[in-house]
């Protein structure tokens, strides 16, 4: 008896030995499938940013898609241990790369017009989302301020700044979660197998294979102007360059760079405004200016938002025409690639991407004038290599100088920041980790602007 006892125990040890250790082995593979499907993930990330950096340096001058090709080769990668994917959302569809996010609006520049396009957009929640960013106290007509706020019983009031993120919309009064994000609860830019179970598990969807990524998928807080030109070097600030280095980066004249230094010392000074302005007569316009103190600034595009408005030469009285030549096609395109008005140490919200710019935000960004949004799309699609500068535009005979010099404050042609979703997979379980990077590729090495893992 005490013999078959002391078998009947050693079984039973021996089981739960066996037990523990089974379960121990099991935790340590699901350890190490993890370790191996987030090393893909970053794998793909540093991938993504190599080719952000490679491009940075050197720039395709003569293609704009470049980038945006090579990107898509690194879409899909593998190591000794897993592979990863890196996918972004347009209009519902998964697309390979990253998501630019100058493909999209600038919720700090958007116009209240603008915001009043968006699905699910009030206009109480369109004024209280200008009055959350704008500087001042004052409510619009259907806005909220600070007052409105406490009064609510909340422990804030509005930034009266920038937004900082799309998330940050939701602190405004009457933005909810399921209007900001949509579908795409963790804003990930991908649709997850619980973002498409229609009400099997949250958040809420119509389980139709689409993301709908609400408000999300047409603005963002992140873009900014990329302060890199063609060349790979720096753009050219007018109000601090020399004539003598305008004349040797835009190969111009010395009497046509004077005249642009003289224009740019000018308060209003608009890029866009050499499209449809005689080069005499925007510097003697500035110095008409300087003379009585400097103007003040046209209406804004970004609804509020003075000095980053578009401002064209109508309703000025015009000096007679210099007999210096204005800048012709290729020295307007060097212009606008090698130099700028932006001050490189004061970033401002970035403009939309006509090269990456969806069809529905194009239409959300020229909701007064659909002709044009038409003409710009269609001249795109129509270039392999996408639009190099936006003097490029007047190549289509729907854009006329006028037409360029009213929306040239609100467009682009290159992209800084992105939103690196990589998926990583592990080779032995299929176990995967996501990894989400925003990234601004304005100075080398790239800047890592936020990074979640999940």
């Amino acid at each position: 008896m005490i013999v078959i006892w002391a078998v009947a125990i050693a079984a039973v040890i021996g089981a739960g030995v066996q037990m523990l250790a089974f379960r121990q082995a099991t935790l340590g593979r699901e350890a190490l499938a993890k370790v191996e499907a987030r090393w893909a993930a970053r794998a793909g990330l540093e991938e993504t940013i190599a080719v952000l950096e490679y491009h940075t340096e050197k720039p395709e001058a003569d293609d704009a898609r470049q980038i945006f090709r090579d990107l898509e080769a690194v879409a899909d990668g593998e190591v000794a241990t897993g592979t990863w994917s890196i996918r972004h959302s347009e209009d519902g569809f998964e697309k390979k790369g990253p998501q630019d996010e100058s493909s999209k609006i600038n919720v700090n520049t958007i116009s209240k017009t603008q915001l009043s396009q968006l699905s699910g957009m009030s206009l109480d929640v369109a004024d209280a989302i200008v009055d959350f960013r704008d500087v001042d106290n004052s409510p619009a007509m259907m806005g909220a301020e600070s007052e409105f706020y406490k009064n609510r019983g909340l422990t804030y009031g509005p930034r009266n700044a920038d937004f900082r993120s799309v998330a940050e919309l939701e602190l405004v009064l009457g933005a909810f979660p399921q209007n900001v994000r949509g579908e795409d609860a963790n804003l990930n830019g991908r649709l997850d197998p619980n973002e498409n179970d229609r009400s099997e598990s949250e958040p809420a969807d119509d389980g139709d294979g689409l993301l709908d990524a609400g408000w999300s998928g047409f603005v963002t807080a992140r873009s900014h102007s990329l302060q890199m030109g063609a060349s790979g070097s720096a753009k050219l600030y007018l109000k601090d360059a020399s004539p003598e280095d305008i004349v040797e980066r835009l190969t111009i004249s010395p009497e046509q760079a004077a005249l642009i230094k003289t224009w740019a010392a000018g308060a209003n000074a608009r890029m866009e405004q050499l499209v449809s302005g005689n080069l005499g007569d925007l510097s003697s316009q500035a110095q008409g200016q300087n003379a009585r103190g400097g103007a003040s600034g046209g209406g804004a595009t970004g609804g509020g938002r003075s000095g980053r408005s578009s401002q064209g030469m109508g309703g000025q009285q015009q000096a007679p025409k210099s007999k210096i030549a204005s800048l012709d096609q290729n020295q307007l395109r060097r212009f606008y690639q090698e130099a700028t008005l932006d001050d490189p140490t004061k970033p401002a919200p970035g403009r939309v991407n006509v090269n990456t710019v969806l069809p529905s935000v194009m239409r959300i960004l020229f909701v007064d004038d659909p002709i044009s949004a038409d003409a710009i799309m269609a001249l795109r699609n129509s270039k392999p290599g996408g639009i190099l500068a936006l003097s490029d535009l007047l190549q289509s005979s729907r854009v006329s100088p006028d037409t360029l010099a009213k929306v040239g404050g609100i467009l682009d042609t290159q992209s800084a920041v992105f939103t690196i979703t990589s998926r990583g997979r592990s080779a032995s379980t299929g176990l995967e980790v996501e990894i989400t990077a925003v990234v601004d590729r304005s100075t080398l090495p790239v800047r890592i602007l936020e990074y979640r893992e999940q």
